[in-house]
Parts: structure tokens; sequence; C-alpha cells
């Protein structure tokens, strides 16, 4: 079922938000347009979610979302008394440097909310002024809406969580509240609608940034299909025993999925995605060439690995402000003879500046020299978010700094240990104390990314020509090693912040370490932080999209699924549905026909218990077997015992076991086996080593049939079964690098078979036995589920142009594969019911036309009597 508009997404969360619906009015025109005007959209009357807008621009653009625009919003009182609005670009924004990577003739249109409360009667105005201006398309929330959606689901539940906070009382994180979650979809829905305003779906890629539009995919999906879609998430990403925890994890691991591309800053991040996606989702990643994606309804989802930079040429040109320098100058004058350690953090529990500081009181104390020489000068941005843990974290900080300043401090010299300074400060201000700083001691307990030390290694590197007090040319870093950062400053020293003893030293190290190391240290972490800035990550991460977006428009696609369970399926464009009419008519026509199905997934649901054909299914069986045009085969990978007693009562019946290995023909009562002479001491080989990994994998088992061994492990932790899998695989394939069998991974399973025992084999016996007597098959049903048989469709292309099979007007043979999902196949049927009813069609046929035959003869018979 295709639902024709998103609001569903809305009643996931709670059926009706009358509360949080927008007042109607016109929506801003777009920059180019098809003649007629842009009016309201009204999502009760969205258009099919199969369906593409048509394009209205003739270029490639790219649509930057973030939760916040790159714009800094200030009032202004003119001289008549009136205020106006004034607009500028933040310099100090990420998302405002992002074309930098791109290419020139690329437009870039930004979409977001404004930090200022605009008032509704002028929002029409500050949007007509921001999209002509800036590029920009601000979102306007509706203050309830707001600071739900922000101050509550952002900062309340996906902030902490993704920190590694769980909410373990109502006074310790608060508990799950849904209210907030219908506030976060609907904030969401409502930068959706801004996008839709803009959005040309044939030529624009959609670049959406961190957690707090995690379910905008979705959104956007569901409107166009093909779209180019890309997502970054710039916080960390939990493990998963962390993530399993959070009452919508499902919901929004499916809207990340309708993107086409997963960006995260390092490869932790990505791996605790990937491991939610195995747990919750059974989907499994695929590396190949250096490419991490994950397969998901016949579409290949990017995973992408790479952290963020920094805007090279803007701190450069801070580095070359006379007033920059006239700072550091006066900096240098007050801290004359003092060894600087400088921390840069936002005032947040996840910072780790309260550690921070014990750790400098333990260093001083461990090396008393140093007391009265260093100082840890610590700016406190202002706090992102708001509410008790803050508080007190602040209040934290501010005792225990006034009481090490009072026991280690010395008044006559005027020497404190730690100088917090919490009052806003400039770019320009903060390079000026990067510039004078020994070190830079970065320490958060958690954090996405950070680049203050990109930030201070660019400052100490200073500009070329400059004074020498501007470029130092030397720097020191303590990292800790949960930031996003840590990984690519392969110089820095590296700490747990919560072991205050190792940071101490980490702190002594970094200020008593020779300048010749240091300079060494500081020329490593240049090179990366100056080739690896904002524009090699946004050219990085664009051009990946591109790549995975490339066959975006040749495939099919359509959508399927309601609520955040909405996801596109793709397809070849030469895969479709089978359909009776289609096949009835081929079938009719036919004089040899040739039927090959798969049992369990195919016949039999994966999902039942008893896995014994019903009375329905033999007596459709029966009537197959009985039309005399029809060669009629069950290939399975089951055991010969079972397929042998299940369809005794179709005696006409061929029976393929364990994939090909044992046959027995229709009519025949013998068995015969496909590989000659096969020596099964192999067994004895294999069978003590997938043993040794059952007992150490709870929930493993082992399948031993007559020509085959499977290990099974469906049952055990998806993780742990995966790997153990993994390294069964390559185990056996040494231990068995000299016999005759093949070592192969299924899902949830890895078997051992002799080698040449395959479906497409058995297929290429049929069509050669019935070529051979003269019976050669002008019409081919072949139907199968899994990756086994996907031989047969790969045999019945071959048998098409070796002249073994006739496609009468390439409309007589049919490879079906079941379920929509990529195949060798070029049809599928949805399950196993359509299946049974494609089969009982055709069945009807026969029956039909023995019938008709049987009349014909008793006609004969009563015209000779006469």
């Amino acid at each position: 079922m295709i639902s024709k508009s998103y609001a569903n997404l809305l009643d996931l969360a709670n059926g009706n938000f009358p509360a949080m619906e927008e007042p109607r009015r016109k929506m801003i025109s777009r920059t180019m347009t098809v003649p007629g005007v842009l009016t309201e959209l009204d999502d009760d009357q969205a258009r099919s979610v199969s369906s593409d807008a048509p394009s209205t621009v003739l270029a490639d653009r790219l649509i930057v979302v973030a939760n916040q625009l790159p714009i800094k919003a200030t009032r202004k009182i003119d001289d008549n008394g009136e205020s106006t609005w004034n607009f500028t670009w933040d310099e100090n924004s990420l998302y405002k440097h992002i074309k930098d990577g791109l290419p020139d003739e690329m437009e870039v249109i930004y979409v977001g909310s404004l930090r200022a409360d605009i008032d509704p009667s002028e929002q029409d105005d500050v949007s007509q002024i921001l999209l002509e201006r800036f590029k920009c398309v601000p979102a306007f929330l509706p203050p309830d809406v707001l600071d739900k959606y922000y101050h509550g689901f952002c900062k309340q539940h996906l902030w902490p969580l993704f920190h590694y906070r769980l909410p373990f009382s109502a006074s310790h994180g608060g508990r799950f509240d849904r209210s907030l979650w219908e506030a976060y979809v609907a904030a969401n829905k409502i930068f959706s609608q801004k996008i839709i305003e803009v959005i040309n779906p044939d030529d624009d890629y959609v670049w959406i940034h961190d957690y707090h539009l995690m379910v905008l995919p979705s959104f956007l999906r569901r409107h166009f299909n093909r779209l180019r879609m890309g997502f970054f998430l710039h916080s960390p990403f939990p493990s998963s025993e962390i993530y399993r925890t959070l009452p919508v994890r499902e919901e929004i691991l499916k809207s990340l999925l309708n993107a086409d591309l997963l960006g995260f800053h390092t490869f932790d991040y990505a791996r605790h995605f990937l491991s939610c996606c195995s747990r919750m989702l059974g989907l499994e990643y695929q590396s190949k060439r250096g490419y991490i994606g994950l397969e998901y309804y016949g579409r290949t989802i990017g995973i992408k690995i790479m952290p963020s930079g920094i805007h090279m040429g803007q701190m450069e040109s801070v580095l070359r402000l006379s007033d920059k320098q006239s700072l550091v100058h006066s900096l240098q004058q007050q801290f004359q003879g003092k060894t600087i350690l400088l921390g840069v953090d936002d005032l947040d529990t996840f910072k780790g500046v309260n550690l921070k500081v014990l750790a400098m009181e333990q260093m001083l104390k461990s090396h008393r020299s140093w007391i009265g020489r260093a100082v840890l000068i610590q700016i406190l941005n202002p706090a992102r978010g708001k509410g008790r843990h803050v508080e007190e974290i602040e209040a934290e900080i501010r005792t225990a700094t006034a009481r090490i300043n009072q026991e280690l401090g010395i008044p006559e010299s005027n020497y404190n240990p730690i100088i917090l300074i919490d009052t806003p400060l400039t770019l320009t201000e903060k390079a000026a104390y990067y510039t004078i700083s020994e070190a830079a001691i970065v320490t958060p307990i958690r954090d996405g990314m950070n680049l203050t030390p990109y930030e201070y290694v660019v400052c100490r590197q200073g500009i070329s020509g400059s004074d020498s007090s501007n470029s130092p040319q030397k720097s020191m870093l303590v990292v800790s090693e949960f930031v996003g950062c840590s990984p690519s400053l392969s110089g820095a020293i590296r700490v747990n912040p919560w072991n205050v003893d190792a940071t101490s030293e980490a702190m002594y190290e970094a200020i008593a370490t020779s300048d010749i190391e240091k300079q060494m240290r500081h020329e490593k972490h240049y090179k990366y932080v100056s080739s690896h800035d904002v524009g090699y990550w946004c050219r990085s991460f664009f051009q990946d999209l591109e790549r995975t977006c490339v066959d975006h428009f040749r495939r099919r696609c359509w959508g399927i699924g309601l609520s955040f369970g909405f996801r596109v399926v793709a397809l070849d464009p030469m895969f479709r549905k089978l359909t009776s009419g289609a096949i009835v008519d081929a079938y009719e026509r036919a004089q040899y026909r040739a039927i090959l199905l798969d049992y369990d997934g195919t016949v039999m649901p994966q999902s039942s218990i008893d896995k014994q054909p019903s009375r329905e299914v033999i007596s459709i069986f029966k009537k197959l077997c009985s039309d005399p045009k029809n060669t009629v085969f069950v290939v399975s990978g089951r055991g010969k015992e079972d397929l042998a007693k299940w369809f005794a009562p179709c005696e006409k019946l061929g029976i393929a076991a364990e994939h090909g290995y044992f046959m027995r023909w229709p009519g025949e009562k013998e068995w015969e086996t496909c590989v000659q002479g096969s020596n099964f001491g192999w067994m004895q080989m294999a069978e003590p080593v997938m043993r040794l990994y059952t007992e150490a994998t709870d929930g493993s088992f082992i399948e031993r049939k007559e020509s085959a061994l499977v290990w099974h492990h469906q049952d055990a932790d998806p993780g742990f079964g995966s790997a153990q899998a993994k390294e069964m695989l390559d185990h056996l394939e040494s231990v068995l690098a000299n016999e005759p069998v093949v070592v192969k991974s299924g899902q949830y399973i890895v078997e051992v078979k002799p080698q040449g025992v395959t479906k497409g084999l058995v297929a290429e016996r049929i069509f050669s036995s019935m070529f051979k007597k003269g019976k050669r098959a002008d019409f081919v049903l072949c139907v199968g589920d899994d990756r086994s048989d996907e031989d047969m469709f790969v045999m019945i292309g071959d048998a098409i142009k070796g002249g073994v099979i006739v496609n009468l007007n390439n409309r007589s043979v049919f490879a079906c594969t079941v379920g929509q999902k990529p195949s060798r196949a070029e049809y599928y049927l949805d399950d196993t019911v359509e299946v049974m009813n494609m089969l009982e069609n055709i069945g009807d046929v026969s029956a039909s036309e023995e019938e008709e035959e049987d009349d014909e003869d008793d006609d004969d018979e009563g015209g000779s009597e006469s």
C-alpha cells in the first residue's frame, strides 16, 4: 500500500497536532519557477510519493539544511525611532563555509531557523529579504514547538543519550516525554515544508545536518523518491546498548536510512550506527573498494567517515588583524614569565571542565616547581542548553577554581593557577589566547568533533612573514580519547579525562617536553589541519554523495509503508512484477514446459514452524505434474528424506535435494548424485571446527546433511554471531584448503559442501535432458527466494543463449524471485501467497486442458459407436 501523504508520520507520534499547526499564509515564491504562482502547500493534498515534481532549475544546486541558518539577526533603531532587522553572515558558522568545497557554478541555498524571535507579521518580509540577499529560507517555529523541540527533545533526550547519559530517574535526566517527540516531529515537518517550497528534485542535492533533523529524510523521501539526499551527524552516535534505550529508536533509524549518504566524524560513530542497524533492523553492511554500504530495499546507503575541519582563510585573516596582534602583546605582558595552558569549552556537562581543573591542581601538587609559573586559562563559552545540570556543573567549576586558587595561589605576585573567563569572546580574542598558549587542553568526557585543537594549531603556526610573536611554530595538545578529533591528531597526548592523575601527568608532559619535540608534533598537526579544512570535508562528502546517487534516475523507485516505516524500493528498470495474465498466456501457448521451484521461502513461508506442505500445496503440485507437457522439479537445500516423504503423493514430481547433490527424476524411485565418487572425509575435519564455534556461540547449532555441513547462527547475538561466522569461514577455508569442497556464508549460515554442487547445475541438467529428448522447453518458470537460487537464474540466461531453451518473443521465460530485492531474475512476486496463487492459476489451465481432451475423447468414442 502506498500512502498519498506524509501526514501519517505525525500520526505515529500522536494522531493530531491542532496546537502545532502553523497559521496558513502565502509561501514565498521560488527563485526560478514554471509559469504560475506557488501558493500554499497542503499536506492533505500532497502529491503521490511515486511522482517527482517537474524540474524548474537548470543547474545543480545544493540545499543545506541545519537547525540554524548561518545568519546573525539584530534589531536596529533608525533616526525616526522605528526598529528594523539587520542581517549579516555568521562567519563562525561551519555551514556558511560549505560552499568553499563546491564548484564555483553551484548555487547553495540554506534552510534553517533564525536565532531571533520574528513576529508573525514580519515573517514574510524577512523571508523575502533573506532569500534575495543571502539565499536563505528561514523556518519559523511556533514558540511552543520550538521550546519542546529544541530545549525539550533535542537537549533533554537526544543530546544526553548521544553523549552516553541515561535517564536513570525522573530527577536524573528525566523520563521520555512523548509530547517532546511530537514537537520534534512537528518541527521536522515545518523544515520539510520550507525545503519543498524551493526544491527542484531532479537537479538539487539536499544535505541535512545534525541530530536536530534526523526524521527529516522521511518527510522529503515521501515527496521525492529519487531526491539526492545526504545527512551528516556532528555529534557522537552511541553504542547500540545505549541507543536501544530510546523509545523511538527504530523510527529514527528508519528515517535516517531514507537518506542516500550518512556521514560520521569517526569510524567508532559509524560502527555504532551500523551495529544498531544490524541488531534492530537485521541489516548487514558491506565494504567494497574502500566504501561502506548498507543494502536497504534495493538502495545502497553509503556510510561516510570524515572529520570536519576549520576554515583556513577565516583563521588566517583573523591572524592578520592588527587588533589580534595588539591583544597578543597585551596578553604577553600580562602573563610574562608564565607558561600558559589553555582550555576553550562550552559551559556544558560533557566538556569535562570540572575534571580539568582538578587535573591542574594535581599537576601543580605533583610538580610543585611549576607553582607560580604554570597557569590554566579556561575560557567558558555561554551554555547552549539550559537546566539544572548546567547550573550544577558551573557551580562545581567555580567552587573548585576558588578553592585551588586559594590553596595554590601566591597573592604577593598576583598569581592564580586557574583563570576563568566567562564573558563571550570574539574569534579574534580567542586567537590571541591561542597564540600565547604553550599547550591546549581539550578533555571532554564525550564530544562529537571539537575544532578547538585545529584552531589552536593554526594560531600557533601564525602567518608567514609576521613577527616572531605571531609564529611560534610549536604547539602541544592534550586531547580526550572520547572526542571526535582525537583520531586525526596523531601527535597529541591522548588521555582518559576521568583519570585525573593521568590527565595531570599529560599536562606536565605537554609543558615540560623539549622545544624540538613540540615543533615536530606541531608540524605534523599543521600539515593535517591545513590540508583537511572545511572545504576538503565538504568536497569529499559531496563527491561521495554524487557517486552514491549516480543510478537514481536509471532505477525504478516507489514508496511503500506507513509512518516511519516508509521506505523507497529501488529496482532495475527490467525488474517487474510477474502478472497472472502474462504467464497464463505463455503457458497456454507452450508445448514443453519446465517448472523449477525452490521450497523454503518460495512454496513454504520462512516463518512457518511446520515445514510440511499442506493438502492445498500437494493438490496444486499434482495438477501441474499430471500435465504431460510439464516437467516439474522442486529444487531445495533440504535433505532428500524429508522431500521424498512430503511429496510422496506427487509421483511425477522431480526432486533435487541438498542444492542438487541428489536428484530424482519424475516417475523414478532411485536417487542419483551429481558428483561421482565423492569422498566425505572432509566432514571429519570440518565438523570439529564447527563444534568448537558452536560451543563458544550461544544460540548456534550444526545441521548435518548427507553431502554438507551447515552452521546456523540466527538465534545467536547478531554481532557476535556474525563475527564468529566470519572467523569460522576463514578457519574452515584454511583447514579445507586442499579438499574438494566449497565454504560459503549465507544469511545466518556457514555451509561446507562438495565442489560443483549448485542449483544452477540442476537447472542445466534438466534443460539439457529435455533438449536431448526432443522436448526443448518453450516455457520456463523458475521461482526462488535466496542467494542459492540466483545460480538458476543465471543458468537460464546461458541456456537461452545456447539455444537449449526457447524464449518466444521474449515472453515465455520467467525467472522470478520472491520479494522486492536486487536479483538476477527479471520478475518478482511479493510472498509465498502470491507464488501459490500463480501456481494455482496455471494448474487450473492444465486441469481445464485435460478436461477438454477428455471431452474430445468421449465425442470420438460416441461417434464410432453410432
